[in-house]
């Protein structure tokens, strides 16, 4: 199959993948806000716990019947791997998951989104101040044009002042944080496993975190409908186990870097949609800064023009 194919298929799975994210942060949203409607009748309060919670462990039993049909029983690490990736699925997973849907519950999709995914550029800073990259001119010029488009995306420049929720934008910078540990720390685990079985217990070590802290009876005394359970199980598949599917099917056909800069289009997906589905108005402020967030994160993942071991060390995918 000619390379021009397998870029095109590859540009393909990653796009598909990116819509999947963006559809399933309106659906949380909708959620929140009274407008996913059951039956005539709104879903019902669902917490964004909850929602993070029945998500990964959805997803981590559906994915571990994949594993076993595709592996049979291979799924042994070791105990110092097993750690490793017990951190990425709680600190990682778990917390970027939680402060993602926070956000997204107080602000809307597009501030949550946008500042959330400003990850690549906290990255860089880390492997600047380590010194594991050089700080060019570029790299610098990325970083001031993300910090400087998420101040005029949440309005700092406004005559107005800022009138989102605190806690909201907080919760998306933790989220942008969390992500960025786990492409800090995942790097050198994804380079000596498998990427599907990395992901699997990082599912793992996510869904039992969140069963310690939030029990299964506690969850009972809530006392969720059939109905409510059943968007659940559809919310895990459409949040994580279809998209994720579709972007390592991806990665088999595109360098990480194209990967990761066509990911990119994750904002723009979600920010379109919930301007359609959920009429959330984008101030024009607001659509300016966006794109110099994603102009910035576009810099910062161009390869070097010089090939470089830092240019050649694997960028991972933010998980939403």
């Amino acid at each position: 199959m000619p390379e021009t194919t397998h870029t095109a298929r590859g540009y393909f799975y990653i796009a598909t993948a990116t819509f999947f994210w963006g559809v399933s942060a309106n659906i949380g949203r909708a959620a929140f806000t009274g407008r996913l409607l059951l039956q005539g009748h709104p879903i019902g309060n669902i917490d964004p716990l909850i929602l993070s919670q029945s998500r990964t462990t959805f997803s981590c039993l559906l994915f571990l019947l994949v594993l076993l049909l595709r592996r049979g029983t291979q799924l042994r690490v070791t105990r110092k791997d097993f750690g490793r990736m017990a951190l990425l699925g709680v600190l990682g997973l778990a917390a970027a998951n939680y402060f993602y849907y926070l956000a997204i519950q107080k602000t809307n999709v597009a501030t949550a989104i946008t500042v959330q995914y400003t990850a690549p550029i906290w990255v860089l800073l880390y492997m600047v101040l380590r010194g594991l990259q050089k700080p060019t001119i570029g790299r610098l010029a990325a970083v001031g044009l993300s910090v400087t488009g998420i101040a005029v995306a949440i309005g700092v420049f406004s005559s107005g002042g800022v009138h989102l929720n605190p806690l909201g934008v907080s919760a998306a910078m933790l989220a942008a944080f969390s992500c960025a540990f786990y492409n800090i720390s995942g790097h050198n685990v994804m380079a000596t496993h498998d990427n599907w079985i990395v992901v699997f217990y990082m599912m793992l070590t996510a869904s039992v975190f969140w069963l310690l802290l939030n029990p299964p009876w506690r969850i009972f005394s809530v006392h969720y409908s059939s109905g409510q359970w059943l968007f659940l199980a559809f919310f895990a598949v459409v949040s994580m186990l279809i998209p994720f599917s579709f972007y390592f099917a991806g990665l088999k056909y595109l360098e990480p870097t194209r990967a990761i800069v066509a990911s990119c289009l994750e904002p723009i997906f979600a920010i379109l949609i919930a301007a359609v589905a959920l009429h959330e108005t984008v101030r024009p402020s607001q659509a300016v800064g966006m794109l110099m967030v994603l102009a910035g994160i576009v810099i910062v993942q161009l390869p070097e023009k010089l090939p470089t071991k830092e240019s050649e060390a694997r960028p991972l995918k933010t998980i939403q």
